[in-house]
């Protein structure tokens, strides 16, 4: 590992040990829940678009945290999931919601190459967890999305916006990262990157088709305070065609 991507997994594992802002609950995330339903009627209007039906596809969540949002996915309709974490603490409560299903989970960051071989997963998730990374991390986190997807497949991600979010703002301001609309997580050490419309559109656009870009916005809590939080939810394609 880099010394930063070093720093960025020391953080994340204290933050997930001794939570400050993470919440460790089994719920998945309402936008993955949309998510998933709006493919299903893709699936369902254009069959043929599809390797395989869904009941047969292998998820790969990347920076999956507890595994929540994978365990919701294929409990409820995939047949198995890959998830990498950089928490060890992450991992084992991951684990600990397996219960019978094939759910395969592994400490790893996601700012290296994947084990994972080529045009082998039928859908990827990145909820907001690839905001920690470097720009150089991120142009290879992309291209390795993208090598392992299959033609067609799709690559739901969660990004932090910039635009209408004045905390993200002046958190650049007061405690800026090492790179531009980068902050650093006040004692967590965590670095976070936030995205206007026009960067996210720069940074994926080339790795992706762009299917559905729209913001949305909720509360987390940090200590005794609660923040208004700005999101890019992105239904994203892969550009590969079947060979």
């Amino acid at each position: 590992m880099s010394r930063q991507e070093n720093n960025n997994a020391s953080a994340w594992e204290r933050e997930y040990r001794e939570p400050t802002f993470l919440t460790m609950g089994t719920e998945p995330i309402n936008a993955v829940k949309d998510f998933v339903k709006w493919m299903r009627k893709q699936v369902r209007k254009n069959p043929a678009d599809f390797s395989a039906p869904v009941s047969e596809w292998n998820i790969l969540d990347l920076g999956c945290g507890n595994g929540k949002n994978l365990k919701y996915i294929v409990e409820n309709y995939a047949k198995s999931g890959i998830g990498y974490d950089v928490s060890e603490t992450a991992i084992a409560a991951a684990r600990g919601l397996v219960d019978g299903l094939k759910l395969n989970y592994e400490v790893r960051s996601i700012a290296n190459i994947f084990p994972t071989r080529d045009s082998s997963i039928d859908l990827a998730l990145d909820v907001t967890s690839s905001n920690s990374l470097t720009n150089s991390e991120r142009e290879k986190f992309l291209a390795e999305v993208s090598r392992v997807l299959k033609p067609g497949s799709y690559f739901f991600t969660r990004a932090l916006c910039k635009d209408g979010d004045a905390n993200a703002k002046n958190l650049i301001k007061q405690f800026p990262g090492s790179e531009p609309d980068t902050y650093i997580l006040g004692e967590t050490g965590i670095t976070e990157r936030v995205f206007s419309k026009q960067d996210f559109e720069g940074v994926y656009a080339p790795y992706f088709e762009i299917v559905h870009l729209e913001k949305l916005w909720g509360y987390q809590k940090w200590g005794d305070r609660t923040y208004k939080r700005n999101y890019w939810i992105a239904y994203l394609k892969s550009k590969k065609s079947a060979s």
